[in-house]
């Protein structure tokens, strides 16, 4: 019998109805956080939600009930080194990888723990660097999923003035010698950012609401990335590039890339979804990164675009 985990919540945050979290053993045995909700009638299907780098379950429960309010019973998990899932480091706020490998095999952990208890059909979902994993996992042939949707999809990094041929390079040294170190050379400030300031929505409640959430339970939160997950980023993006198993996905693949998009890269999300032959990328106007945590306008966009997927299918 599975061990129950708990959910953080706050007034702006509730915990969305008729949801249980638990524990699930990953790839190595480490202890690793889901959550199952359950929507109120029949079940129409599954949904699996897999959230970026830093996002917890709780920074989704809006959308977990969305996804409810249309049918679905929905997954939503904790990827390891984040959330409540088990941190990869002695110091756990920062954000660390050792190759995509582990992450795969967590993601098929995660369905094999839960699959008789996800009515079909089954729908992928992810976002950032949830969307990245997701397509790996998709092209390992994990899952029986009869279609996916990918958020800002982390397929490649911007790299500002920096070549990207010479920042991956980079990255890939530095992950030989000095892996667990900031990319930066310190953890950053995410209580001194603004909304002002900040790339990745344009909804200053969805934002405070998400701050809010790590205010309740420092346990949630996560800093900057190591120069092991840069090299993992990098890695991930190339093998999506070259891999014939990507080729062979079968599966209609929704690829929506945000117009004001600072973090990640679009070419790269087209260059990838091209080669899927169901895959299709579509840019959402006026968005940045955060697609689901953004305007209602823009979210309105967003999920007409999930909805006519899902109506296709």
């Amino acid at each position: 019998m599975s061990e129950q985990a708990p959910l953080v919540s706050t007034a702006e945050a509730p915990v969305p109805a008729n949801g249980t979290a638990e524990w699930f053993s990953g790839a190595g045995a480490v202890r690793l956080r889901a959550a199952l909700f359950l929507p109120a009638g029949q079940p129409r299907g599954s949904v699996v939600l897999s959230g970026g780098r830093t996002e917890p379950i709780e920074k989704y429960y809006e959308v977990v009930a969305e996804f409810q309010a249309r049918g679905f019973v929905v997954l939503v998990h904790d990827w390891r080194g984040q959330g409540l899932s088990h941190r990869m480091l002695e110091d756990r706020l920062k954000g660390h990888a050792k190759g995509f490998g582990d992450f795969v095999e967590d993601y098929r952990a995660l369905l094999t723990h839960f699959e008789a208890r996800l009515p079909k059909p089954w729908i992928a979902f992810g976002h950032s660097m949830g969307g990245c994993l997701t397509l790996l996992a998709l092209a390992h042939g994990v899952g029986d999923f009869k279609a996916a949707v990918l958020s800002a999809p982390m397929l490649g990094l911007q790299t500002g003035n920096r070549p990207k041929r010479a920042a991956r390079a980079l990255a890939w040294v530095m992950a030989r010698v000095k892996a667990e170190d900031y990319i930066l050379g310190s953890p950053g400030d995410p209580h001194g950012e603004t909304f002002e300031a900040n790339i990745v929505t344009h909804d200053p409640g969805r934002y405070a609401r998400n701050r809010g959430l790590v205010d309740a339970e420092p346990l949630l939160g996560l800093n900057a990335g190591t120069w092991g997950w840069l090299d993992f980023a990098f890695s991930a993006s190339a093998w999506l590039k070259r891999a014939p198993e990507v080729a062979a996905i079968g599966i209609p693949v929704l690829v929506m890339g945000a117009e004001q998009e600072k973090l990640v890269d679009n070419a790269d999300q087209q260059l990838i979804t091209a080669r899927i032959p169901k895959g299709r990328w579509i840019e959402i106007p006026g968005a940045y990164h955060e697609l689901f945590q953004e305007t209602d306008a823009i979210r309105a966009v967003v999920w007409r675009e999930f909805d006519g997927l899902v109506a296709a299918i």
